[in-house]
Order: structure tokens, then sequence, then C-alpha cells
């Protein structure tokens, strides 16, 4: 489950994520907090929300590009950096008095623009630390590791918030930063693998597109991970929303219901990092009872019912991430990842601010419960329609039947008609 670890530059890497991953989670529910202090309004979340990954959405592939060309520890290294200075700089505003909800607004849209180029850096420098072989562990541990912050830093923000206001929770984060940047610089360069980066030259934009359009298990993941992002994962605007409006637990409660999808999103990722493969067809059903779930909190009549589903909630939501992302990864040359993987990222990532502002207007308009529900059938619908259409391209079938007195339900190959003579 931890071989991965045995690689001591991942090592590092694994160690400065832990510290700056818990600022993450502090911030990301700070800001979700302060926006609805300022505003009272679901769809001012959303917005924030939407900025956040606004950027992704209109420039994630030309960051795919630049990670490609440029070489992955210096630019991490950069873009860390900046997201450190917009979180101390968010602090200084809310500690002061001074904060404003277009100071949140710009302050989500840096943290965007940085992520352009962040994101796909730091999932393709994964391959670069420990080889092909450990690849698959160390995707699976990297969610493992986000995960395990997100069960630390939602607590400790709703007993910063709760005590002495957002601003420290913008403050640590800041700080945070520190350690993933100590841990690229102490890094041994002649222990990575290296990648042959791609030159300088036209239309490698399209390249990547229609590398991505002739492989059908990789463009068919992408837009299911495209619909389900997009609504499914709009935890920050439902989860506020019920905190505040439904079950009225206020910054507490919020804190609460984010650990409890973290708690079964560490379990989903941990028993990732124990499969050899990432399977299409799981892929499918975790998909398929990700949206079903969250339909079925959103009927929940009770707090502990509401609580206690989204621990699968977010068990299924992590395998969904992990199997969607080592998929891609595995299947992709290395001179073209740095480009699928900013375009599967600028899909699942950059569909939040279609999705996170619909999802907030749904939810002030017809109540958070519609909202939730809303996101859910959209994310089980479209790994139905989705499952439909791979079967359709493979030529598989469901094959009913009987082991024993259990039934079996298999995906099989479908028979080919023979061929009638003429």
């Amino acid at each position: 489950m931890f071989s991965s670890l045995r690689v001591r530059n991942y090592r590092l890497f694994f160690a400065g994520q832990v510290v700056s991953n818990i600022g993450t989670w502090m911030q990301r529910i700070a800001q979700d907090w302060l926006v609805l202090s300022l505003t009272g309004s679901s769809t001012a979340v959303g917005i924030t929300t939407a900025l956040q990954f606004l950027p992704m959405l209109l420039l994630g592939l030309y960051g795919g590009l630049l990670v490609d060309r440029l070489p992955k520890r210096p630019t991490l290294l950069v873009t860390q950096a900046s997201m450190a200075v917009t979180g101390l700089a968010l602090a200084a505003l809310d500690l002061s008095g001074h904060v404003e909800v277009w100071h949140v607004y710009v302050a989500a849209l840096l943290v965007g623009m940085a992520t352009v180029v962040d994101n796909p850096a730091r999932q393709t420098f994964v391959s670069e630390m420990v080889g092909r072989d450990q690849l698959q562990n160390a995707v699976s541990l990297n969610s493992a590791n986000f995960q395990s912050a997100r069960l630390v830093g939602p607590a400790v923000a709703g007993v910063l918030i709760t005590g002495m206001g957002t601003g420290w929770a913008f403050l640590i984060n800041g700080l945070s930063f520190a350690a993933p940047i100590a841990g690229l610089m102490m890094m041994r360069g002649r222990e990575l693998h290296p990648v042959e980066r791609a030159p300088r030259a036209k239309g490698q934009l399209r390249e990547g597109i229609r590398y991505v359009s002739g492989r059908p298990h990789l463009y068919w993941t992408i837009v299911l991970i495209g619909f389900v992002g997009a609504f499914g994962f709009n935890f920050p605007v439902v989860l506020s929303a019920f905190a505040d409006d439904v079950f009225h637990t206020g910054a507490g409660g919020y804190s609460l219901f984010n650990t409890l999808i973290a708690v079964g999103s560490l379990a989903g990722a941990l028993l990732a990092a124990r499969r050899s493969r990432a399977r299409l067809r799981l892929l499918i059903v975790a998909a398929l009872a990700f949206g079903v779930l969250e339909v079925a909190a959103a009927l929940s009549p009770e707090l502990w019912m509401f609580a206690l589903l989204l621990v699968p909630i977010g068990a299924f939501s992590m395998t969904v991430n992990v199997t969607a992302n080592t998929g891609i990864q595995m299947a992709t040359e290395p001179a073209m990842r740095g480009r699928v993987m900013s375009l599967f990222m600028m899909v699942f990532l950059g569909g939040t601010p279609i999705g996170a502002p619909l999802a907030g207007w749904a939810t002030d308009v017809y109540g958070p419960r519609a909202g939730f529900a809303v996101c859910g059938a959209v994310a089980a619908l479209s790994a139905v329609a989705v499952g439909v259409v791979l079967a359709r391209v493979g030529r598989l079938r469901l094959a009913v039947g009987w082991e024993g007195a259990h039934p079996t339900v298999r995906v099989v190959p479908r028979e080919r008609q023979p061929a009638t003579a003429g």
C-alpha cells in the first residue's frame, strides 16, 4: 500500500504536501464561510468557487503545454510560492478588518491562475519521482494525502473560525507552503526519472486534442469526469447551505460535513493504492454509485442520516478521481502527458465555473435538497450514458447468470454475427 514511499524524492514531496494540503483545506473552509457571512448567498459561494476554477477552463490546455516544455521542479517552486503570497495577502486583509467580498473573489481567481500550471505539473511530476512501476501507488497515496489533510484542515478551521475568525486560517495556509517548497529544494535531481520535454513547435495544442479524440478510452473518461466534476463535486456550495439553512449547525457543522466526506475519501484512496490496475468498469460503477448516494443524501430527513451518507459519498468520489487520473496517465505517452492531464484537469476542475453557479442558483431558488439532488442525478445519468457508449464501442454486453446459489453479472464481449454467404 505504501511502496512508493521508499523513494526518497517522493517522501520529501509527500511530506511537504501533507502540511500544505492541511493549510489548503483550512483556506477552503474559511473562504466559503467568509463569503457566506459577508453576503448570505449560496450563489456568491458558487461564484467564488467558479472564479477559482475558471482559469483552468479557459487556459488549462496552455498550462499543460507549458508543463510539457518546462522542467517540473522549478515550475512547481514558482507556482507554490505564488499561492503562498496570495494566502498571506488575504490573511492581512481579513485580520486587519478591511476584507470585502471582491477581495475574496480576486484571491480565488489568482489561486486559480497559479493552479493552471501547478496542477498538471504536480500530476506529471509524480512519474518523474517514482517511475512507471510505482505510478498507480503514488497517485493513490497523493489522493490519500489530500484527503488525510481534509480530516484535519476543516476541523482546525472550524475551531479557528468559531473562536478567532477566518483570517487565521488564511495565515496558516500561506505559511504552510514553506513545507513543499523546502521539500522540492531538498530533492536529488540525479534520482529523478527524466522525461523528454516537448520542443517548441506549431500546432502542439491541436496535437494534444487529436491525441485524446483518437482514443475512445481517454475521450470518454474525460467526458464522464467532466459531468461528475461540474455537478457532483459541488460540496462547498451544497454543504455550506445544508449547514446554514437545513440543519442550522453553523461553521462547526460545515467543517464536520467536510471531515466526514474526507473520512470516506481517505478510505477510497487507500483502497485504490492496493489496486494494480485502473479499470474503466470500476470508474463507471463508482460514478453511478456516487450520484445515487448524493440523491439519497439530499432526501435524508435527519441530520444523522445525512452525515452517515457523506462517508460513502467521499469513498466513491475518490474512487472516481483516482481511477480516472491513474488510467489516463498510464495510457498516455510521456511526451504528451502534460497536455493530456491538463485537458483532464481542465474538464474536471474547469467544469466547476459552470456547475457551481448553477448549483448555487438551484440551492437559493429551490432549496439545498433540490440542488444536491440535481447534482447527484446528473452524475448518475452521465455514468449510465458513458457506460452504454463504451460498451457499444468495445462491443460488450452484460451477462446475467448463476454461480452456485448466487446470481452473477459480468461484462463480456458480444458474440460476432457469422458472415452470410452472398
